[in-house]
């Protein structure tokens, strides 16, 4: 059986399921179904075709794309953009490292696709015309006429590569406005673009120096000296930098000629709108749908996403509410597409909430920001069982540490001491210090900063020090 190498495209911030999806935590990372994220579902998808995935991603997520690896239990490693540049760049930049002859298959990761099974044989169907020197497309078979995706148009079959090898590519078709998406759905013939394409290495490699020789250059100049880190696989930042940032659709398979596709009959969603994720939920005899804490009480095609907090919805009709904890959408349903437009004006504006959630997951686990005010915040970390944060000191401010769960080990300059619940400890301005779980379960602190300055900035890091032996005999302040 012909080997298929996966490799998952997890770049995208999700503007459009704010304020759940944040550029500090997108749609692919948040658990949106039976409390798994869109990449771990996918990553566990692609398992049934090889247990070696590599990731695409940025470097500021590559620890939560690290967990979903270790989640899904497959063996991945992950090459890391220094910046975003479009899924040309990040194709290119994987074929270039890839055996020529290598069959890749490049998945976005925050797409939901129930059958796993029907999604691995449709894949390999397209086997036959990959080997052949096509770039073979996946198109979902419409079920209404939507407005917010692509269309393929199905051209002949490829019947000299055997039955089901899939149709030529008659036409890519941009996102249609409502009259034309009802015409491509009367017509027939025509698919949603899945955004999944399979594709030998130096197949892709030779589209891209026809088609897109600049973005090529740019990847090859990149990977030139990669770098590894154990999975992590770095290139040349000023080099990816220069690169132009376009979509694969655009560079190439507009472009080329031999382009397949195959249709995918079973359940599909890109989840790429609030919309999408209330479809998600099974709705009750009036349309509406709620998620967590929310209800709906005569209410009609009301959707609720309530994860922290009761929150109702009365009387309502045609509605999208969506609450987090800094953060409240309400948004009539016929809106859910201009949910981007929320996030560039609230950029504009200054509102940390645009683009960052209260609680921002960290390789040691996370932080919460409780509250905040004039010469003080307030915190609440979770660190992981073994996990630490790494030697540092702040120039302008203390901070006040109350252990409410676990064991911390706390290094302050050069004395260290063991913090249980229900005690605290007290870091001062310019004090290098250090923290630690010590014992085998979540570890939870309270932080109470004080100062002039409190930004996330005032950090300087040193060189990982292993702590010193705890010292009971002396006390820290």
């Amino acid at each position: 059986m012909t080997v298929i190498r996966p490799v998952v495209l997890c770049g995208g911030s999700g503007t459009r399921l704010w304020p759940l999806s944040r550029q500090t935590l997108p749609k692919q990372f948040v658990p949106l179904i039976g409390g798994k994220n869109l990449l771990l579902l996918t990553l566990e998808r692609l398992r049934l075709l090889n247990e070696e995935v590599t990731c695409v991603a940025a470097e500021e997520h590559r620890f939560l794309v690290q967990e979903s690896i270790e989640a899904a239990h497959v063996c991945g490693k992950q090459l890391l953009e220094p910046v975003a540049r479009n899924t040309a760049a990040a194709m290119a930049a994987v074929a270039l490292l890839a055996a020529p002859d290598s069959l890749l298959l490049f998945a976005p990761a925050d797409h939901h696709i129930p059958d796993a099974d029907r999604f691995v044989k449709t894949i390999r169907k397209g086997v036959p015309a990959a080997l052949a020197g096509y770039l073979v497309a996946f198109g979902v078979e419409p079920t209404f006429p939507s407005t917010a995706y692509g269309y393929i148009r199905q051209g002949d079959p490829l019947d000299t590569l055997g039955t089901d090898a899939g149709h030529a590519v008659a036409a890519f078709i941009e996102k249609p406005a409502a009259p034309k998406a009802e015409q491509l759905l009367l017509a027939g013939g025509h698919l949603w673009n899945a955004g999944i394409l399979l594709v030998q290495a130096k197949v892709l490699i030779a589209a891209l120096e026809q088609h897109a020789p600049d973005i090529l250059e740019a990847c090859r100049l990149a990977t030139a000296a990669v770098e590894a880190d154990g999975d992590f696989l770095r290139m040349d930042s000023a080099a990816f930098g220069r690169c132009r940032s376009q979509s694969i659709d655009y560079a190439v398979l507009e472009k080329c000629e031999r382009v397949a596709v195959l249709p995918f009959q079973g359940r599909w969603s890109d989840v790429g709108s609030w919309n999408a994720v209330a479809e998600l939920h099974t709705p009750d005899d009036h349309g509406n749908r709620v998620s967590g804490q929310g209800f709906a009480m005569g209410a009609h095609n009301t959707f609720v996403y309530a994860p922290d907090r009761p929150v109702v919805a009365l009387g309502t009709k045609d509605l999208l509410v969506v609450d987090t904890p800094d953060a409240l959408l309400v948004a009539h349903i016929n809106s859910a597409e201009q949910v981007k437009d929320v996030v560039a004006l609230l950029t504009t504006r200054g509102h940390s909430q645009a683009t960052r959630h209260r609680r921002i997951p960290r390789p040691w686990g996370a932080y919460d920001s409780i509250d905040d005010g004039e010469r003080f915040a307030v915190k609440r970390l979770t660190v992981k069982p073994g996990a630490q944060l790494a030697l540092r000191m702040h120039h302008h401010r203390a901070e006040h540490w109350v252990v409410v769960k676990g064991t911390a080990r706390v290094r302050c300059d050069d004395r260290t001491r063991l913090v249980k619940e229900n005690e605290s400890i007290y870091i001062p301005v310019g004090a290098m210090y250090k923290l630690e779980n010590a014992g085998k379960t979540l570890l939870e602190v309270i932080e109470v900063q004080t100062g002039g300055y409190l930004g996330e900035d005032d950090i300087v890091r040193f060189d990982d020090v292993p702590l010193p032996a705890v010292d009971r005999e002396k006390k820290l302040a």
